[in-house]
């Protein structure tokens, strides 16, 4: 005897009516295994129905007969259903659709549009900055190079009551 048949008799005896009937779901695995939950959805127990008894689905990832894949983390506990990789292409591929004659020549007036006014502004700018640097005055006077022009360099003595070395009388006869 099965263990709902048994409950079923024990609420008869007991005169306890069915308050709450809970309908589960049921879908199939692409290789013909049946599983129940009460929704097929996240954080949703998920059993295999057996002729027998229903058992914890184990963890892993079970492809479905539409082609979802089901995902279990935690044994008999559904992670998340999701669509497979082929069916968000096909998706991704119908969002995309073909541009016409018509809409890329405005799309690409628009973009000549804005290249101008972007030309536009920057002379603007370019003006705007060369006016400024000719109103104001410069920082330091102009460098002029004159060659001609002699460098006379004064040395100072350290000490004035010091014997001089070799060294000092030879560097005293070339910078003098």
């Amino acid at each position: 005897m099965k263990p709902l048949d048994m409950l079923n008799q024990i609420r008869t005896l007991l005169g306890v009516e069915d308050a709450e009937k809970v309908e589960l779901a049921q879908m199939t695995l692409d290789n013909g295994t049946v599983l129940e939950a009460e929704a097929f959805e996240a954080n949703n127990e998920v059993f295999i129905v057996t002729e027998e008894e229903k058992i914890a689905l184990p963890v892993g990832e079970y492809t479905l007969e539409d082609g979802r894949v089901l995902m279990v983390e935690e044994e008999g506990i559904i992670k998340e259903i999701k669509a497979t990789e082929t069916e968000e292409v096909e998706a991704a591929e119908e969002e995309m659709a073909y541009v016409t004659r018509e809409e890329f020549g405005q799309a690409i007036d628009e973009i000549k549009a804005m290249i101008q006014d972007l030309g536009k502004k920057e002379e603007e700018m370019a003006e705007e900055v060369k006016e400024e640097l000719s109103a104001q005055e410069p920082a330091t006077e102009p460098l002029k190079h004159n060659p001609e022009e002699q460098i006379v360099q004064k040395f100072r003595k350290l000490s004035h009551n010091k014997k001089g070395t070799t060294t000092d009388l030879i560097f005293s006869k070339l910078f003098s």
